[in-house]
C-alpha cells in the first residue's frame, strides 16, 4: 500500500524494503536534526500491523516468543523474537496490549509467514490473529520535544528510549501529519529515521541479520529475550550460549571513511587484511557523524582491527562485546543522549 503522505511537497519515494513511504521530503539532514533535536514524525505505514484478540492471547504469545508477555501490563511496549528450532531469529516483534487486544508491528514482507506460523500454533486456544494493515498504520514520533504529540485518537502507543511507535487508523494519516506539522512536529522520511537508528546501534531484522543470526549476536538478548521465562522454540540455543559459550559473530558499529562517495551496500563483505570476516548490514549518512554502518563480524576479530566494508575503510565501535554469553553480564554499547521524548 502506497502512503498518502507521498503526495506531500518534496516527497521522494523510498525503495527496497521501505518502498511505499517517503525516503525524504527534500532535506534528509534537516529531517535528522528535527528527529534528534526537536520533534519529528516518520511515516512507517509500510510496516504490517497485526492484532491478536482472545482471552488466551498473552499466555499464547508468551509460549511462542522469547519475551515474558504473560505478565505484560496493558500499555507497556515490549520487543520479542520468534526463533527457529535451532535458535535462529525468524521474526522480530514490537508489541503492546491494550487490555483487550495485543497489537504488534513487524518488518515489511514478513506478515504472511508470521501469520502462517501463528495459525499453525493456535490449537484449541482462544486466540484470533489477524493482519489489519489495511485499516491501521504505523507512525513514529522522535525527538525531545515530541512529548505530548501522540494523537488523542491513537489506537495504541509503544514507547522506548529511542522514540514512540504509534498505531493509528490508516485513513487518518494525512490529517494527522498536517495537524502535527501545525504544532511544530516536522515530517521526516525513513532515510533520517534509519540514520539515527544505525547511530543508536539498533539492528533491524533482514538488514543487520541473516538466516543464521541468533539473539546474542546482535544484542537482542538484552532487549527482546527474557532469560528466566518458560520454554519456547529455540530456547536451548539461547540458554547454551548464555551459560556455556559465546556467539560466533558480533554486531559492530562502523565509522566509514568520509572521502568515499558511495556507501557500502547491504550484504557487502567486511574484510580485514583482505580476508572476509563478516557482512555489511545497514549504512547511512548521519548529519553529525558522517557515513556510518552496522555490520555483523566474526567474534574473534579484535576490537581495534581496521576493517573495510564494501571496500570502504572503516573503524569499528563495539556494540556486542566479544565476551558476550557464557553467563557474562553484558552491558551493550549504546550512544548517550536522548532521542525520545523528555522525561523517559
Amino acid at each position: 500500500m502506497e502512503s498518502p503522505l507521498l503526495a506531500q511537497p518534496g516527497a521522494v519515494a523510498a525503495d527496497g524494503l521501505d518502498a511505499g513511504v517517503a525516503a525524504h521530503y527534500g532535506d534528509p539532514f534537516a529531517e535528522q536534526r528535527a528527529l534528534s533535536g526537536t520533534a519529528g514524525l516518520v511515516d512507517r505505514s509500510h510496516h504490517p500491523i497485526l492484532r491478536i484478540t482472545g482471552t488466551d492471547r498473552l499466555t499464547w504469545l508468551h509460549s511462542l516468543t522469547t519475551q515474558d508477555i504473560e505478565h505484560l501490563p496493558p500499555g507497556q511496549a515490549a520487543q520479542a523474537l520468534i526463533l527457529s528450532p535451532n535458535g535462529h531469529i525468524e521474526h522480530h516483534l514490537t508489541l503492546a496490549d491494550d487490555g483487550s487486544a495485543t497489537w504488534l508491528h513487524i518488518e515489511p514482507g514478513t506478515a504472511a509467514a508470521l501469520l502462517e506460523f501463528l495459525a499453525s500454533m493456535r490449537f484449541l486456544l482462544r486466540v484470533e490473529p489477524a493482519d489489519v494493515s489495511g485499516e491501521f498504520a504505523l507512525i513514529s514520533l522522535l525527538g525531545p520535544d515530541a512529548h505530548g504529540a501522540v494523537p488523542d485518537d491513537a489506537v495504541i502507543a509503544m514507547s522506548d528510549p529511542f522514540g514512540t511507535d504509534v498505531v493509528i487508523r490508516r485513513d487518518r494519516l494525512g490529517a494527522l501529519a498536517a495537524g502535527l506539522s501545525g504544532r511544530g512536529v516536522r515530517l521526516a522520511g525513513v532515510m533520517a529515521y534509519e540514520a539515527l537508528r544505525i547511530a543508536a546501534h539498533r539492528p533491524r531484522l533482514g538488514l543487520d541479520t541473516d538466516h543464521r543470526t541468533i539473539p546474542h549476536e546482535v544484542g537482542w538478548i538484552e532487549s527482546a529475550v527474557h532469560l528466566s521465562k518458560g520454554c519456547y522454540r529455540g530456547q536451548e540455543t539461547v540458554a547454551r550460549v548464555h551459560n556455556l559459550g559465546h556467539p560466533p559473530r558480533r554486531l559492530v558499529f562502523l565509522h566509514l571513511d568520509g572521502s568515499e562517495e558511495m556507501l557500502p551496500a547491504h550484504g557487502d563483505p567486511v574484510t580485514m587484511d583482505g580476508t572476509r570476516v563478516g557482512f555489511t548490514g545497514s549504512a547511512a549518512r548521519h548529519f553529525e557523524q558522517g557515513p556510518v554502518a552496522l555490520a555483523l563480524i566474526r567474534r574473534a576479530v579484535t576490537v581495534d582491527a581496521a576493517l573495510r566494508a564494501g571496500g570502504v575503510p572503516a573503524a569499528q565501535e563495539v556494540v556486542v562485546p566479544p565476551d558476550a554469553g557464557a553467563n557474562v553480564k553484558i552491558t551493550l554499547s549504546r550512544p548517550r543522549g536522548v532521542l525520545g521524548p523528555r522525561g523517559r
